[in-house]
């Protein structure tokens, strides 16, 4: 071969942060960690591989790396680095008998030196429960989840405007936030055996706190679950009845504002001596302060004010460690605009805030996890210091987006744009699969491997439109699939496992037809149940390495290890006849079981042959 960057994908050199090949996934400062890559015969003769890595703020190349073995064509190569400090990056030299140099990052394989922006990403701050990339997570606006009987004891709120469940919801426009459909935190505990049989162990609420909206995120108090949902005996059940069964459960908290019903700001402003003046960011003798994007009913809060954190985030008597322990006992936080948290300016306390947080976590509970929402490119910032984990859209949900996007408006619902607000940005709608693994391996690249697996991995949430209703007809399900078999934790947003559309984030908010109050297709149900319980039998979906092995306009296919087992996944959008591999991409290949799909795959002298049909997705489990 004369070129690496020839190399068919299934074939070139691979690395990236999994335990596969960085065995200490935990690592503390000065531990010796082994650095592992596979290097495949058709690159050539090989002289020496070596680890390029980044000792306070220098780089070193280490001694040439011993073989671990060769087998199937491929080498096993094994660098030994000290972890000099708390976060360090690498990338991987392959010097051929040539005198070429071949240069390997988290974006692939390259002729010239590449920069360390790209590199593999170490540190020490890997700290999320066990429990946590082996999640499969539900989310629950509570106002449209179910309503129990006990919420007609309850009175339509002076904000709300009432709404029977049946009703269509209002997608934009005046009375978008207060329509009140009245789902509480009873009707979550009766449906609780559905989410069971989707196979779902982690539940997560949007907020639950009192407010004066629909969505809560303007909290008007953070010391009790509002009453419209059950208040607090209602969320003390809920957590009961999860944890009986085996499942948790996280809350989500806005740390970037509160609403200006919240008591701290009424008590400030206008009120330029009270005690809680420094809470927010007043100007004018209190009467002007800064909000979430001029939003005025969101003011933001200002964590330069000590009293601040001692009241929400830092120390055992704050809002944060109260929820996490008993009478309630929550499983983490979900942080709403994370990326925000504490930034104004010329001020940024971002990392500090959500290290703060995460302290008071650990020191009430260390088996909790904490999650930041990002919905911009957050690799480079989340690198579990602070945020164990991302809630992003840029990583895995647009990507998907892209690929199966319908171009077809005149076959979307009623209200649909030609371009969701939410994908406006992004340029070209009409990607092919080639592009989704680029696009894909762009965005990932910055995370370490332990950030990887605690990230969520949605088709669509509760603040952007429903995947179904803008990709190609009968997409769902590969997307679905793709959720439940890339590294991270699946999320399904609820309504989606009954088919439910929706043309922005307001509108996919419609409440569950629980009793047929609008027409629905249930047909995901057995979908999203079949897909966990794969994922559940098969620790490689969870912790195992990714590695692409063929991209096409039409296919992805990808394998997942992690030692003890391989998995080979396939996914199409249209049909295409020319899925060919390798025979030595991954071992095992003739003895192949398909557990997804029914695909069969043909095997014949180097080459092997996987199934091609149009919208399908596919499963091999092969020999370790």
């Amino acid at each position: 071969m004369s070129s690496a960057l020839d190399l068919p994908l299934a074939l070139r050199p691979h690395h990236d942060g999994s335990a596969l090949y960085v065995p200490n996934q935990k690592p503390k400062l000065l531990d010796k960690l082994k650095i592992r890559i596979r290097v495949h015969k058709a690159i050539g003769k090989v002289a020496a591989v070596k680890v390029r890595f980044s000792e306070s703020g220098e780089a070193f190349p280490t001694p040439p790396a011993k073989i671990l073995k060769t087998e199937d064509g491929w080498t096993w190569y094994e660098s030994v680095i000290v972890m000099h400090n708390p976060k360090m990056n690498y990338k991987f030299s392959i010097e051929m008998q040539t005198g070429k140099i071949w240069w390997v990052n988290t974006l692939g394989v390259h002729s010239i030196i590449p920069p360390d922006i790209n590199d593999f990403r170490l540190n020490v701050f890997s700290s999320a429960p066990k429990w946590s990339p082996g999640s499969v997570m539900y989310q629950i606006f509570p106002d449209r989840f179910a309503r129990s009987a006990q919420a007609d004891k309850h009175a339509t709120p002076d904000w709300g405007i009432a709404k029977n469940w049946g009703d269509e919801v209002i997608g934009s426009g005046p009375g978008t936030s207060e329509q009140f459909f009245g789902g509480d935190l009873w009707g979550v505990i009766e449906h609780l055996d559905h989410l069971e049989k989707l196979g779902v162990n982690l539940v997560y609420l949007t907020p639950f706190f009192p407010g004066r909206s629909n969505h809560r995120y303007d909290a008007s108090s953070f010391a009790e679950v509002d009453p419209l949902l059950g208040g607090n005996k209602a969320m003390q059940a809920l957590i009961s009845e999860v944890h009986k069964r085996k499942m948790r459960i996280l809350g989500d908290l806005t740390s970037n504002h509160s609403g200006i019903g919240h008591e701290w700001f009424k008590a400030s402003y206008k009120k330029p001596g009270a005690p809680e003046s420094d809470f927010y960011y007043f100007s004018n003798k209190n009467t002007k302060y800064d909000s979430w994007f001029g939003v005025a009913s969101l003011p933001k809060f200002n964590w330069k004010s000590q009293e601040l954190r001692k009241r929400f985030i830092q120390g055992p008597t704050s809002v944060v460690a109260k929820w996490l322990k008993a009478p309630f006992g929550m499983d983490g936080w979900r942080i709403d605009v994370a990326n925000m948290t504490g930034r104004i300016r010329d001020e940024d306390m971002y990392l500090e805030v959500s290290q703060v947080i995460r302290k008071t976590m650990v020191d009430v509970n260390p088996d909790t996890v904490m999650l930041g929402e990002y919905t911009g490119d957050a690799a480079y910032e989340v690198q579990g210091d602070g945020w164990q984990g991302a809630m992003t859209y840029s990583n895995f949900t647009k990507p998907v987006w892209r690929w199966f996007y319908n171009t077809d408006v005149k076959s979307r619902i009623k209200g649909a744009d030609a371009i969701p607000g939410f994908m406006a940005p992004d340029g070209n709608l009409k990607n092919d699969g080639t592009d989704f693994v680029q696009s894909y391996t762009q965005f990932i690249a910055g995370f370490p491997w332990h950030v990887r697996l605690n990230n969520m991995n949605p088709l669509d949430t509760h603040d952007i439109p429903r995947f179904k209703t803008y990709a190609i007809k009968g997409a769902q399900k590969i997307g679905a699939g793709l959720q439940f078999t890339f590294p991270g934790i699946p999320v399904i947003w609820a309504g989606d496992e009954f088919g439910l559309d929706g043309w922005n984030g307001e509108s996919s908010r419609t409440p569950l037809p629980w009793n047929n109050e609008r027409e629905h297709d249930t047909s995901m149900i057995e979908t999203y149940a079949e897909l966990a319980r794969i994922r559940r039998e098969n620790p490689a979906l969870v912790d195992g390495s990714l590695r692409f092995v063929f991209a096409s306009k039409e296919a992805v296919a990808f394998v997942r290890e992690n030692g003890k087992q391989s998995l080979l996944v396939l996914a199409t959008r249209g049909k295409d006849k020319n899925i060919e591999i390798p025979r030595d991409t991954v071992a095992g290949l003739d003895a192949a079981v398909n557990i997804y799909g029914g695909g069969k795959i043909k095997v014949g002298g180097k080459k092997v042959q996987l199934p091609g049909r149009k919208l399908s997705l596919n499963i091999w489990r092969l020999p370790a």
